[in-house]
């Protein structure tokens, strides 16, 4: 409880300071500023380093058409790995319980580097703790007649903020994600057909496909550059078709992985299964966008009932409504 107290007197005294002494209470509030957005920069939109290129997932670099992918080279560990491992010897980041869950939604999310599962939990404890304290701090300068129920009041929820932020945007992240490759995909599947159909074999046919989408869909061309880089590096056919179904984590992914390995272990032809399985993938995507379309009369029903059916009705009755000003309401007083 002294302790408390101390604390609070402490806080009082410096928020006293700062108050009084305005040009040291904008320096202090820009440095805090100026510290959170870097972090916050390097944490999350940060692709400019090597570390968060490679955080990023997209560290496939293909070349031009007809050649083999390729990893690009990375250079050294920079200051945010160092940073998180200042953080992990004083705190334990990973929860390894759900390690490999989190693994795996970080993969869905493109966040494909050796060091991902550390990066977002520490993102998740700067933004705990940033939040509130910069809060903390700011907030009594920004609103000095806030209390200081307010101000705890506050501080928590912007703690449980921090902690649940990063996590939402993953889930956007991986969704936004799938929905681009389940688009890409069945032109993916068509240009793979006209591939196996011309004498290219299946591994090669990843390749060009990959080659090809590079621009147009680059979530896509990623991860079958991925399986191309896997097969040539000895990998199975049916192991690397499988990690390319657990990296997108798709229903149209998971069938199309099961029919080519159905179809190498059957021995049936390929270019008819693929033929087949791309039309299904169109009829699919004809059925998303009308479903999409559908639902745009009920979505407008919202803003309809907002803001346009009152404008109706205000032009609507404002005749009446001025007749009645005019005329009735004179009468009914006896004017």
């Amino acid at each position: 409880m002294n302790y408390m107290q101390k604390g609070a007197e402490l806080y009082a005294t410096l928020a006293q300071w700062l108050i009084n002494n305005p040009s040291s209470a904008f320096l202090v509030v820009l440095f805090l500023a100026v510290f959170l957005g870097i972090l916050g920069i390097a944490a999350m939109s940060g692709n400019r380093g090597s570390v968060s290129r490679r955080l990023a997932g997209d560290s496939i670099s293909i070349g031009a058409l007809g050649r083999a992918p390729r990893l690009r080279q990375e250079s050294k560990e920079g200051f945010w790995n160092s940073l998180i491992a200042g953080i992990e010897k004083r705190v334990p980041l990973v929860d390894e319980a759900n390690r490999s869950t989190m693994r795996r939604r970080l993969i869905q999310a493109g966040f494909m580097g050796p060091n991902a599962v550390r990066t977002y939990y520490a993102v998740r404890l700067i933004m705990t703790v940033a939040l509130p304290l910069a809060f903390v701090f700011v907030g009594p300068l920004v609103l000095p007649d806030m209390n200081n129920q307010k101000i705890i009041i506050i501080a928590m929820i912007l703690c449980v903020a921090g902690l649940y932020l990063p996590s939402s945007w993953l889930a956007r992240r991986i969704a936004n994600r799938q929905r681009a490759i389940a688009e890409a995909f069945p032109d993916a599947l068509d240009m793979m057909v006209v591939c196996v159909e011309a004498g290219l074999g299946l591994d090669a046919s990843f390749n060009r496909v990959g080659s090809e989408l590079t621009r147009s869909h680059p979530a896509l061309a990623t991860q079958l550059a991925l399986v191309s880089l896997e097969l040539r590096a000895g990998k199975s056919r049916s192991d690397a078709l499988r990690n390319l179904s657990e990296r997108i984590g798709l229903d149209e992914v998971n069938s199309f992985v099961t029919l080519l390995i159905q179809s190498d272990n059957l021995g049936t032809s390929i270019s008819q299964a693929l033929t087949v399985h791309a039309d299904e993938m169109r009829t699919k995507r004809m059925l998303r966008a009308e479903e999409q379309a559908n639902k745009l009369p009920v979505k407008l029903t919202i803003p309809l009932v907002l803001f346009i059916l009152p404008c109706m009705v205000t032009v609507i009755m404002l005749p009446a409504i001025i007749t009645i000003v005019r005329d009735i309401i004179p009468a009914l007083g006896g004017n």
